[in-house]
């Protein structure tokens, strides 16, 4: 079994907004990967980002000024 890890999850309304932000941050370089949501977290798509929580910048106002959309953001144990 994989050890668990704090991860910054995003979740989307559909999976349009998640292949949107997938696209982005593949371009920009930044680090994570679409995974289905976890148990603990509810979304609309049923597709969730995940990235460190060490990444150096505020993905909120990232995704913002980028005019990406999402559901929600936090940081969870996956």
């Amino acid at each position: 079994m994989r050890k668990k890890e704090q991860k910054i999850v995003i979740t989307f309304r559909t999976t349009a907004e998640a292949i949107a932000l997938e696209s982005q941050c593949q371009k920009e370089g930044i680090p994570g990967r679409l995974i289905p949501v976890p148990r603990q977290i509810s979304s609309g798509c049923g597709l969730s980002w995940a990235m460190p929580v060490d990444w150096e910048g505020d993905i909120g106002q990232w995704m913002e000024s980028r005019g990406l959309c999402w559901e929600k953001y936090g940081e969870y144990l996956i």
